[in-house]
C-alpha cells in the first residue's frame, strides 16, 4: 500500500503581528481541511523584537504610536472574526515579542517530548498545546490589552491553561528554549523570510507571505499533495 503523502508546512509568525492574529482562522481551516496530510511546524520571528525601535523607525514620521494604533484598528475593522481593543498599542504597550517567543519555544519543546497535558478547553479542541497558548497570548494582547511581554503574565496564562510552570521555567533556564529560538532564526535566514506571517512550502520553493486568502493557501497545499513523486520539471 502506498504511504500517504505528508506536506511539510513551515509557519513563521510574530506574536504581536496583527496579520498573524487575523490569519489564524486560515491556519485552523487548513488543519481541518487537510488533517494528517500536512505537518504544520510553528516557528517565530521577532518583527517586534524591540517595539520602541519598530514604532520609531516606521511610524514616528506618520504620527507615532497613535497612528500605528489607528492603522491596526482599521485593519481589524475589515475582518469581523477578530477583536481589537480601542486602545491597542497606546496603553499597556509590550516592550518586545521576544520574551513571548522564548516562553512559547519552551512549551513547544515540552510538547514535543510529551511532557505537557492535553488541553481540553472547548475553544482549543482542535489546537495543539503550543497553538492554544499562542492564541491565548494573542487574545490577551489584541482583545484584552494585556502586556504579554511581561513574564508574569505569560506564566499566568500558562497556569490558566493548566500547564506545568516549573517545567517551562526549567526549560528556559537550561538554555534549551534559547537554542530553539536560534534554530528559528537560522531557518528564517535559510528561507529568506521577510516578515509575519509567512508559510514555507515545497522545501522553500513556495513562499506565501502576508495577508493571503485561504483559497490561495489551500490551492498551494493541494497541488503538493496531488503532485506525483519524482515529477519531471517543466524547466
Amino acid at each position: 500500500m502506498k504511504t500517504p503523502k505528508i506536506v511539510e508546512v513551515i509557519y513563521f509568525t510574530d506574536i504581536l503581528c496583527i496579520w498573524a492574529y487575523l490569519a489564524q482562522i486560515r491556519i485552523d481551516e487548513l488543519k481541518i481541511q487537510f488533517g494528517s496530510s500536512i505537518d504544520l511546524q510553528n516557528h517565530f520571528i521577532s518583527v517586534f523584537g524591540s517595539v520602541e525601535s519598530k514604532i520609531e523607525q516606521n511610524w514616528n514620521h506618520k504620527g507615532g504610536v497613535s497612528a500605528y494604533s489607528e492603522h491596526v484598528k482599521n485593519i481589524a475593522l475589515k475582518f469581523s472574526h477578530i477583536e481589537v481593543h480601542p486602545e491597542i498599542w497606546v496603553r499597556n504597550t509590550p516592550t518586545t515579542s521576544a520574551s513571548c517567543h522564548l516562553f512559547l519555544k519552551a512549551i513547544q519543546i515540552l510538547e514535543t517530548h510529551g511532557d505537557l497535558p492535553c488541553i481540553s478547553k472547548p475553544n482549543n479542541c482542535d489546537k495543539s498545546v503550543l497553538e492554544a497558548t499562542v492564541w491565548e497570548l494573542r487574545l490577551a494582547f489584541f482583545k484584552d490589552l494585556i502586556d504579554i511581554s511581561n513574564i508574569d503574565v505569560q506564566m499566568e496564562i500558562a497556569e490558566r491553561l493548566e500547564l506545568p510552570i516549573h517545567k517551562i521555567e526549567t526549560t528556559i533556564k537550561s538554555g534549551a528554549a534559547f537554542a530553539a529560538i536560534d534554530n528559528d532564526l537560522q531557518l528564517k535566514e535559510k528561507y529568506g523570510v521577510a516578515g509575519s506571517p509567512t508559510l514555507i512550502l515545497n522545501e522553500g520553493r513556495q513562499v506565501i507571505y502576508g495577508n493571503v486568502g485561504y483559497r490561495v493557501i489551500e490551492a498551494n497545499v493541494q497541488e503538493l499533495i496531488n503532485q506525483p513523486e519524482n515529477q519531471a520539471s517543466w524547466c
